[in-house]
């Protein structure tokens, strides 16, 4: 596919799959506007980079589907003057995108070729807000701490406490949480006030398994 083809299926992925199904966000919309996804996916795999459908992206790992990222990116409710942290940058498409929409983005990721194949595509377009660190994500990233906002791309057995410890007073915390088995996971948002937190389950998901220290083993 051409850029301009390619162009076409984006605004058709954000019209129907996004906006189609309930993402009312402005800036969301317009940040998958603009994040090209087809650079995100393997070669082979751009003709499908717009379906509303997770992609394999090598590792065992996967670029997850349009409308989970811009689900999860809207349950943040960021406004773009917050720092934040993904754990778990896989292709770099969901940091690429918490750019668009926030001041700072910290991601981490445990694999290293994963790792450096997202800095090198995020550098590619430009992007000098997101910073990638390879280390253990479910520890967080405590140096750039307090964050206004952490968004967990795997699925943990419960919200690890160092994420919790690092969440700043009024942030939100957007994460799945269970067993790989089918119809386990439940993404969760948490809100933290002062020593309060509130938690709300979202919806079923299926997300790949978190690794690490308060991950699945």
């Amino acid at each position: 596919m051409d850029e301009e083809s390619l162009s076409q299926a984006r605004h058709r992925m954000v019209t129907e799959h996004l906006r189609g199904r309930g993402i009312s966000d402005l800036r969301v919309l317009a940040a998958f506007e603009n994040v090209p996804r087809h650079r995100f996916v393997p070669p082979e795999l751009r003709a499908s980079a717009y379906d509303d459908a997770p992609l394999p992206i090598g590792y065992e790992q996967t670029i997850s589907q349009p409308y989970i990222v811009a689900l999860m990116s809207e349950l943040m409710r960021l406004t773009g003057t917050e720092r934040v942290l993904e754990v778990g940058t896989g292709s770099g498409y969901q940091a690429a995108i918490l750019a668009q929409l926030a001041a700072e983005v910290h991601t981490v990721e445990l694999l290293p070729a994963l790792a450096e194949r997202a800095r090198q595509t995020l550098e590619d377009l430009g992007i000098q807000n997101v910073y990638v660190h390879c280390a253990d994500g479910s520890l967080g990233w405590p140096v750039a701490a307090p964050y206004q906002g952490i968004l967990v791309a795997a699925a943990a057995p419960a919200v690890p406490p160092p994420l919790l410890e690092q969440l700043d007073d009024g942030g939100r915390l957007v994460i799945p949480v269970g067993m790989s088995t089918r119809g386990s996971q439940q993404l969760e948002v948490w809100l933290k006030q002062g020593s309060h937190l509130e938690r709300a389950n979202i919806l079923p998901v299926a997300f790949v398994l978190l690794r690490g220290k308060h991950g699945w083993k």
